[in-house]
């Protein structure tokens, strides 16, 4: 195992803590978009939209028209206004492609993704994140390329889009963002889920680096769910079973900790992380026991 998995082994332990579009953009007077007249005269109203996994709330400021929306690959020409600083968002007019670029890295530009995707062109939105009493940013997507669903994406695409979030997602590991690194690695399982059977080798790594991540942020219990499903696809991967055995040992189920462990060492007896790791989970175990032990003695006494 390497360093990564012994911050990750130490983290478990701890409580969960713009310029001119090209041509083609939807909308543009030589594009085939709606009308001035049209814009005028379309419908203002304030309407709230909840995010399905209840990240964010979007409050429409302006409707937009038509029935289309971006997708994968589409290139959007957005005014956005109000992210906090530090956030990732440009200011003021820009493009943003769905899918692709460093702008939807970190939290606030996921937020944004989220949203430009249930936009229609035209429309003005504020994002307000639950539980927060006034909005704390503002998108207008003014018009955008035409994308494609994940469902019409051939096989050899879907492959090299989650390649490259593997990629970006290993390098944000290394640079000290595990948060970002998760979302490029959800990301990129989320592309390879849709594969026919069997499906990518690729997401047995997946699982298991999203696990690494997840023990990082304080987060054992998905880790351990991460780690079960790289262990179905592939029984013996060695890093799965070292963060399935420290997210046990986190949540308390020091006996299959000590399996898993125990596992890894069987295939690599000198595995360091594996050892050490070992030997917290049985130290606990016998701290317990003795825990007990007095308690009864107690109880009888």
């Amino acid at each position: 195992m390497d360093e990564e998995d012994a911050a990750a082994a130490a983290a478990a332990r701890t409580p969960e803590k713009a310029g001119r579009p090209e041509s083609g953009l939807a909308g543009d007077p030589d594009g085939g978009g709606a009308s001035a007249e049209d814009a005028a005269e379309r419908p203002q109203a304030s309407d709230l939209w909840y995010c399905p996994d209840g990240s964010f709330v979007k409050r429409i400021v302006v409707r937009g028209w038509g029935m289309d929306k971006p997708k994968l690959g589409s290139q959007c020409r957005v005014v956005a206004s109000g992210f906090p600083f530090g956030s990732g968002m440009p200011e003021g007019l820009t493009e943003l492609t769905v899918g692709l670029g460093q702008w939807r890295e970190k939290p606030w530009g996921e937020l944004a993704e989220k949203c430009l995707e249930s936009m229609r062109q035209g429309e003005e939105a504020e994002i307000q994140l639950p539980g927060a009493s006034a909005p704390l940013a503002r998108l207008r997507l003014e018009a955008f390329t035409q994308g494609r669903d994940s469902w019409e994406l051939g096989a050899t695409e879907k492959e090299a889009l989650a390649q490259g979030e593997r990629a970006r997602g290993t390098e944000l590991f290394r640079a000290g963002d595990p948060r970002g690194a998760a979302r490029c690695y959800g990301r990129a399982l989320r592309l390879l889920l849709t594969l026919p059977p069997p499906g990518s080798p690729e997401r047995t790594v997946l699982y298991a680096n999203l696990a690494a991540c997840q023990l990082l942020l304080g987060q054992p219990r998905l880790a351990a769910q991460s780690c079960d499903r790289a262990l179905e696809r592939e029984p013996g991967h060695l890093k799965a079973l070292y963060r399935r055995g420290v997210a046990q040992a986190a949540l308390g189920n020091l006996e299959g900790a000590a399996a898993d462990l125990r596992r890894v060492l069987a295939a690599d007896p000198q595995n360091r992380a594996a050892q050490e790791e070992l030997g917290k989970v049985v130290a606990q175990g016998r701290r317990q026991d003795a825990g007990l032990a007095r308690g009864l003695r107690k109880m009888f006494s």
